[in-house]
């Protein structure tokens, strides 16, 4: 828990499994997590968006970040969830599910739990990163959803008809 008189802000995090390694979304970005349901594939649309499904009677696009990371393709296993979270481009709040391998636990961190994302080469790789968590002796990657995919990239699955 925090320590008030330290000043330090305590942030809860959604940690989920791509591959062997521990990523994490702002909870405040999670809006539900879901069984892998059938996904229908959007035609001409980049490999990394799997397609899309019906939730509750909005189509929500499905987005495999471990592909997009060059990570290999996410099965479906016994824990294999969409993460169905909430993104900004621009001004429009856009709901997209994220494939994980499995999701682990709320965690809480505070500040001095988190650094700065490395600089890899010319500062590029890490800027979807806010920052890496360490606990339990297991960094975790904490996403920055909102620079998780570019507006080229959305644009293009918006254009599909898939958002």
């Amino acid at each position: 828990m925090g320590d008030a008189a330290s000043g330090n802000e305590i942030q809860q995090f959604l940690t989920f499994l791509l591959g062997e390694n521990v990523y994490a979304f702002e909870v405040s970005h999670v809006r539900e997590i879901l069984e892998v349901i059938p996904i229908t594939r959007v035609p001409r649309t980049p490999e990394y968006l799997r397609g899309v499904i019906n939730n509750r009677g909005s189509v929500i696009p499905v987005l495999d970040v471990k592909q997009k990371f060059g990570m290999g393709k996410t099965g479906k296993g016994l824990n294999t969830c969409i993460i169905v979270a909430e993104l900004m481009l621009g001004n429009d709040a856009l709901t997209v599910g994220v494939l994980s391998d499995s999701v682990q636990e709320v965690v809480e961190l505070d500040a001095g739990q988190i650094q700065p994302p490395p600089k890899v080469g010319a500062g590029e790789g890490a800027e979807f990163l806010m920052g890496i968590g360490k606990k339990d002796d297991r960094f975790i990657m904490i996403m920055d959803i909102n620079h998780l995919f570019n507006a080229q990239e959305l644009s293009v699955v918006q254009s599909s008809g898939a958002l």
